[in-house]
């Protein structure tokens, strides 16, 4: 299954600018609301995704990795 890299995703923007210019440049008014996106703390849309991936000049498939399907008995 294909995921979000979210520490890729944040290494990248880190070695371009700061959370606040992030933020700013995809039209949040605080840091908060796009540090929640970068955390998982908030749901990433894939919109959010390439607008990120356009503002960092990056593929937005960058940003995606292969995760292994967890079987729902190996929760219980």
């Amino acid at each position: 299954m294909l995921t979000v890299d979210l520490t890729k995703l944040k290494k990248i923007r880190e070695s371009q600018m700061s959370l606040r210019e992030m933020a700013q440049q995809i039209g949040y008014q605080s840091a908060n609301g796009y540090y929640y996106l970068e955390s998982g703390r908030s749901k990433i849309s894939a919109e959010m995704l390439a607008k990120v991936a356009t503002v960092l000049n990056q593929p937005i498939e960058t940003f995606f990795t292969e995760r292994e399907e967890r079987d729902e008995k190996d929760d219980l």
